[in-house]
């Protein structure tokens, strides 16, 4: 191999153009995949920055193009017809590739390897809040260029290589959206009476019966508040057949308390009193208290004194693109919550896992979506949920089905941990199929 810099296979082209309002004009993405795509079209008035430098694909058929802040991340790639003519700006700079010195192909298997990382390593990067790298240090970084005829036969192999490792990631991607669909149909036979066998002597009946004199006990004690009864369910609006033991219900019928947090969000802060809970917090696992903020004490007080998370509750994203994601509170500590989150206590009769399961089945997620409301930001209303149909066991098969459901989620969790390493494994065969192509 013969050593070279960039800038003996890269010539950098600047055709400047200053946008015209009422033109329009095509702008383009340089993902960190390394793909240079059309993004769509602007009018020159809604274009912020004047002077822009446009893609000649007709004078320099191979443009290879970056963005300056992403280049470290992998975003750098050749540009393609669709983006022809297409105008970018002074951070996204264009060179026109030599293809008498280097084959494109080879170029574009070189940025995807790592030793192209460990060059960029060697550059300190200038900018603080990203890796901002300047032309005129890439341009300047050393690679190794074999013979024209040897880069057509490693540019061959790879493509033959990376034609399998295609077809291998397909299988993976596959299997992952498998596994994914598998958990949706262990979680909607859960809901059916599907996954364990029922024992006709438990009777949901008299288990709905225990829990609306629980909840009236509450309200005589002033512990609840009293509530309009909602409405029974006739047989013409029931989803789906349960079994026989089991009994339609709604969410309001069988939960103490359904509310949410403050619909006024008070000021939070890095450190403070009490941690402050938001949609971003909730996960399927529980509570992630990453980037957690929080609220003062007295903020703290007046937001619990009506919306009262205690270890075990269920917690509910209602609003937002997240909308549909419940789990149980991990937590001990008190914290407060934003109304994006809706929290459901239950008494001693209901199961709360199962109730979490219930409500990450497919059929709650897609009732509870169905018909949001909003415009800036969709949202499930407490109403909606009070309502919503479920179906209910017996508490011992409830608990049954916890039990099942818990083995085969478990099951899952091997399957998709299995199908990673795969994944994993496929990437570190490629770079080291690149290293071996690359190297001295």
């Amino acid at each position: 191999m013969n050593n070279f810099t960039f800038k003996d296979i890269l010539t950098q082209y600047k055709n400047k153009h200053y946008v015209e309002d009422e033109v329009e004009y095509k702008q383009v993405t340089v993902s960190k995949q390394g793909t240079v795509s059309f993004r769509g079209t602007k009018k020159g008035i809604e274009i912020g920055r004047k002077r822009q430098y446009v893609i000649d694909l007709k004078n320099n058929p191979y443009t290879l193009i970056f963005t300056r802040q992403g280049i470290y991340d992998g975003a750098i790639g050749m540009a393609p017809n669709e983006v022809d003519c297409a105008v970018v700006t002074e951070n996204m700079p264009m060179f026109n590739v030599n293809t008498e010195k280097i084959h494109p192909e080879y170029l574009i298997h070189y940025l995807n390897s790592k030793e192209f990382k460990k060059s960029l390593d060697t550059i300190v990067p200038s900018g603080t809040a990203q890796k901002s790298i300047h032309e005129r240090q890439f341009i300047n970084l050393p690679i190794n260029i074999p013979k024209m005829e040897n880069q057509s036969k490693i540019v061959n192999l790879l493509n033959a290589f990376f034609e399998k490792r295609n077809l291998f990631e397909n299988q993976i991607t596959f299997q992952l959206e498998h596994a994914s669909k598998l958990r949706q149909s262990i979680l909607q036979d859960a809901v059916q009476g599907k996954l364990t066998t029922q024992n006709p002597k438990d009777n949901a009946k008299e288990l709905l019966k225990k829990i609306e004199t629980e909840k009236q006990k509450l309200i005589k004690e002033k512990k609840i508040k009293s509530e309009k009864p909602l409405s029974e369910i006739s047989k013409d609006e029931i989803p789906f057949e349960i079994p026989e033991n089991w009994v339609w219900c709604k969410l309001g019928d069988i939960c103490n308390k359904i509310t949410d947090g403050t619909h006024h969000s008070p000021k939070n802060y890095e450190n403070g009193d009490v941690m402050y809970v938001t949609a971003k917090n909730i996960k399927p696992w529980g509570i992630d208290l990453t980037g957690i903020t929080y609220v003062s004490a007295k903020d703290h007080d007046e937001i619990y004194s009506r919306c009262d998370p205690e270890f075990g509750d269920i917690l509910y994203i209602k609003d937002g693109a997240t909308t549909g994601i419940v789990t149980l509170n991990n937590l001990n500590d008190r914290f407060s919550m934003l109304s994006s989150v809706a929290l459901l206590k239950t008494g001693e009769y209901i199961e709360n896992k199962f109730l979490k399961y219930l409500m990450s089945s497919p059929y709650f997620y897609n009732y509870v979506r169905e018909d949001m409301t909003g415009v800036a930001i969709t949202r499930v209303t407490l109403i909606k949920l009070k309502k919503t149909k479920l179906p209910l066991p017996p508490l011992e098969e409830q608990q049954r089905i916890v039990q099942k459901v818990d083995e085969l989620m478990e099951l899952c969790d091997e399957l998709e941990q299995n199908i990673e390493k795969s994944k994993n494994y496929s990437e570190m065969l490629m770079q080291s199929v690149l290293q071996e192509a690359f190297k001295n």
